[in-house]
């Protein structure tokens, strides 16, 4: 079975191949997620990962080459990241009220995030590139890569470290905010863009849009303040 899936998907270039499996496997993922009723357990990126993992398991193909030919994806994410502007925009007049308000919550969620990384990982004996790999979690994987490269740490373990910071908080924060009290859409949107990125941004515009725009505020908000505050943060380590 394994020969003829690897014999039908050969004369397939390797770009078109690659974008293929991932559309396919999202689009799986997705439908799982619909029939579960959008159980957060359901996750599409999580199980969107698992399928292409398998198939590049299954298929003895290298990830390198995989990554290589879905470039065009990765390209789409930024614009992606830019349309996250739109739904913010409607919300321009709140945003210049709670400036002061909405950077002060994203700075403290980022040193937070980092400090609270980076000490576990000290506590639990972790080496330095280890730690410094871990620190930067909570931004989008192309800013944490980059961090973590010019500091001396793992890029590739960054960027899982990334992608199961955000499948966690997309699948735990929306329910447990409110659970613990925390109904404003101004807040559950910092929380939620500053804990868990793009992937928790995505599943809370699923579920409120306005919630949604500021989640996307704290996301590049947090990426700019993560950028300065973990360098500090390195240098203190060492």
């Amino acid at each position: 079975m394994i020969e003829s899936l690897e014999a039908l998907l050969t004369p397939l270039p390797g770009a078109l191949l690659a974008i293929t499996v991932t559309v396919f496997s999202y689009l799986a993922a997705l439908s799982i997620y619909r029939v579960t009723r959008r159980s957060p357990l359901a996750n599409p990126v999580l199980i969107g990962m698992v399928f292409v993992a398998l198939f590049l398991h299954l298929t003895d193909r290298d990830y390198t080459a995989y990554f290589a030919g879905a470039q065009a994806l990765h390209f789409l994410l930024g614009t992606a990241t830019v349309a996250l502007a739109v739904p913010l925009f409607l919300q321009l007049n709140r945003v210049r009220k709670n400036m002061g308000l909405i950077l002060v919550a994203v700075s403290a969620g980022s040193l937070v995030a980092a400090c609270s990384a980076m000490g576990l990982a000290a506590w639990l004996g972790a080496s330095e590139e280890t730690i410094i790999s871990l620190a930067p979690k909570s931004v989008t994987t192309p800013v944490a890569m980059a961090i973590t490269e010019r500091l001396g740490g793992l890029p590739a373990l960054s960027a899982v470290v990334v992608i199961l910071t955000g499948i966690l908080g997309a699948i735990i924060g929306p329910h447990l905010l409110p659970r613990l009290g925390v109904r404003n859409k101004l807040a559950v949107g910092l929380a939620i863009g500053t804990a868990s990125h793009g992937v928790g941004t995505a599943r809370l515009l699923q579920l409120d849009r306005e919630s949604g725009a500021w989640s996307g505020l704290a996301m590049g908000l947090n990426a700019l303040i993560t950028a300065i505050i973990v360098p500090l943060l390195v240098g203190l380590l060492r």
